[in-house]
């Protein structure tokens, strides 16, 4: 770990965009959502920060978060249990003023009397619906050299097609910025062009001083969003620059993608983008190796700790502790923390959730555009 960051603390919204994986977010939220093999989403913005010496991290939970705050626990992995400071996980209702929230301002209006508290010069804000290794520092001393109100994230990237086809009445917003050297001039809010855009990654530095007046006026507005409410309303009073990023984004937008980004982890290059440089903590369960099984055949695959491997296995992701019996065929798919496939069965394009049972000589198989998908603890 390296030293404290003493001017910045973060605050995470782990359920941002939750409704875009409904399959994914019964029992859990964006936030917690398995990732490459062994990691959840929360573990690479989680990660970044304390990286940079962000220590004094703020999580405001909003539905389903049980599943969260086991995984995080203390936040030992993380270095971040501490008597001041540390992983501050915040659930609806453990205060009077912390309510089920919509958006970051009502998210954030909630704990408005943390924020006077604390010391810090600077808050980051960020959601959890990405992997990515972010230099959070280098953002903090970008925001610091342009003398910015609001520093944002951006990356040149085209805008998903599932974000563009996503019903009017989906609430989850997504951000293209306009920009004239360096500075945001117009924030469009769900836009339908098409090529490349300035995406925002919803990645935001503010003076905590200028936050906290901000939230209190928006507040009492009955304002929602801090980028639509806030941000675009402003962009001729508030100094907001853009700030690019150019490393590797893992954009989780609906299942397809959930899937896709998941398959791209076996291209090493992607593997060593995201990978490489600053580590990527997350919660560690002591468990064997894999084993491979005299007979076992594997093939471009990315196996956590735990696996049995007795049949064959190409160009898939095993979480922990999945079981592949004797003679079993498993081609394209993603295979969440302790599935078990038995002896004879075959299948390709399908993603199972946790503990998921697939009886011996069951064939189940979904298609490149359309992965199956087999919810938690389900018996095929």
């Amino acid at each position: 770990m390296v030293k404290s960051n003493a001017n910045a603390l973060g605050i995470i919204f782990p359920n941002s965009y939750d409704s875009l994986v409904p399959e994914l977010v019964g029992e859990r939220l964006m936030a917690s959502i398995p990732f490459a093999s062994r990691y959840r989403m929360v573990d690479f913005i989680l990660s970044s920060m304390v990286n940079c010496g962000i220590d004094n991290i703020s999580i405001i939970v909003r539905k389903n978060y049980h599943s969260l705050m086991d995984h995080l626990g203390s936040g030992r992995e993380w270095d971040l249990t501490r008597k001041n400071g540390g992983l501050n996980i915040v659930p609806p209702f453990a205060e009077k003023t912390v309510k089920i929230y919509n958006g970051r301002v009502e998210a954030l209006a909630s704990i408005l009397d943390f924020l006077k508290s604390q010391k810090e010069k600077y808050v980051v804000m960020s959601d959890a619906n990405i992997a990515v290794n972010f230099d959070f520092n280098a953002l903090i001393d970008a925001h610091i050299a342009s003398g910015a109100d609001v520093t944002v994230a951006y990356a040149e990237q085209e805008i998903p097609a599932s974000a563009i086809e996503a019903p009017a009445v989906n609430k989850n917003l997504y951000y293209t910025l306009i920009l004239d050297n360096g500075q945001v001039k117009e924030i469009k809010i769900n836009s339908k062009k098409a090529g490349i855009q300035n995406f925002s990654m919803n990645i935001y530095v503010i003076d905590r001083e200028l936050l906290i007046d901000q939230i209190s006026s928006a507040f009492v507005h009955g304002y929602i969003y801090f980028e639509r409410d806030i941000l675009a309303p402003q962009l001729d009073k508030l100094n907001v620059q853009a700030f690019k990023y150019d490393g590797y984004i893992a954009r989780i937008s609906d299942m397809k993608s959930y899937f896709d980004e998941n398959m791209k982890m076996l291209d090493e290059k992607n593997l060593d983008a995201l990978f490489s440089g600053n580590s990527i903590y997350t919660k560690i369960r002591d468990d064997n190796p894999t084993r491979y099984i005299n007979g076992a055949k594997a093939k471009n695959i990315m196996a956590a700790d735990g696996c049995v491997i007795e049949g064959e296995v190409e160009n898939s992701i095993l979480f922990r502790g999945v079981k592949i019996g004797k003679g079993a065929k498993v081609k394209n798919c993603v295979l969440m923390q302790d599935t078990v496939i038995e002896p004879g069965v075959n299948v390709e394009y399908v993603i199972s959730d946790k503990n998921v049972t697939i009886t011996a000589g069951k064939e189940v198989k979904g298609t490149d555009t359309f992965p199956v998908y087999v919810a938690k603890y389900q018996v095929v």
